[in-house]
């Protein structure tokens, strides 16, 4: 099935045609992952708080940072391998996810204090903002998912992920992009910036259909766990891309 492609990797055409054939048991409905999802958003937020209130005591936060990032990525991968596992792993992912968003957060707030006092508060509302306007337009159609649509998210998002390993592992070797910084105001910088923002956003609408199309197709339960981790990864993506936009946009001040 084809029509199964989505620019998040967690939530590709594989994952829901191989669990979804030949189910008899309790299957996925869109109402339950999105009740999911909106725990999956509390654990986060737990341990973000976490994460705030240990930098506000005084005490380093990048080893917070670093611990979520990696473990996040080690359980994202067990859980895209293991989508049985989701609903004990996806809450898991959600907590260590939520000390890197948190510290990350705690940071620039720290940062910006003086010259831009409602920069994480802000990019917070702005989230959401697209992640609603995103799903509005995806309920209303006003934009179809296509399967050109999904196929031209799919490559794009690919790119930005290879693009974003290659520049990590070239820091290694002293080698960076400038325009990648998150206090550099150049246009570029900012262009690029809103790129990727949309691009995130738009895999939103993917990732909305993913779950309404594994509904429909009858996936296992535990899908709905599964989707609602799918549906965290793209929406902290677009948090931490309209963050680092907020700051480059400060930094032409």
């Amino acid at each position: 099935m084809s029509l199964f492609k989505s620019g998040n990797p967690t939530l590709s055409e594989k994952h829901f045609d191989q669990t979804g054939s030949a189910y008899s048991g309790d299957t996925m409905t869109v109402r339950g992952t999105m009740n999911k999802f909106g725990f999956l958003m509390l654990m986060v937020m737990a341990g973000a708080a976490f994460a705030w209130q240990w930098f506000d005591a005084g005490k380093s936060i990048f080893p917070l940072m670093i611990g979520g990032a990696l473990g996040g990525l080690v359980i994202a991968l067990v859980i895209t391998f293991k989508k049985e596992w989701s609903g004990y792993l996806a809450p898991a992912y959600a907590i260590v996810e939520g000390l890197f968003v948190g510290g990350i957060s705690a940071y620039f707030n720290y940062i910006f204090q003086e010259k831009y006092p409602g920069i994480v508060t802000h990019a917070v509302l702005l989230t959401f903002a697209v992640a609603a306007s995103m799903y509005l337009m995806y309920t209303l159609r006003i934009i179809k998912v296509t399967e050109r649509l999904r196929s031209i998210l799919f490559v794009a998002t690919a790119s930005i992920a290879f693009f974003y390993l290659l520049t990590w592992i070239l820091g290694f070797f002293g080698i960076n992009f400038g325009f990648m910084s998150a206090n550099n105001g150049s246009m570029f910088s900012i262009i690029f910036s809103l790129a990727v923002i949309g691009i995130a956003a738009f895999n939103l609408l993917l990732d909305f259909d993913m779950i309404e199309k594994g509904s429909e197709m009858g996936a296992p339960k535990y899908m709905e766990w599964y989707g609602a981790f799918g549906l965290l990864v793209t929406l902290v993506w677009l948090y931490l891309e309209i963050l680092r936009l907020l700051s480059k946009l400060n930094s032409r001040k």
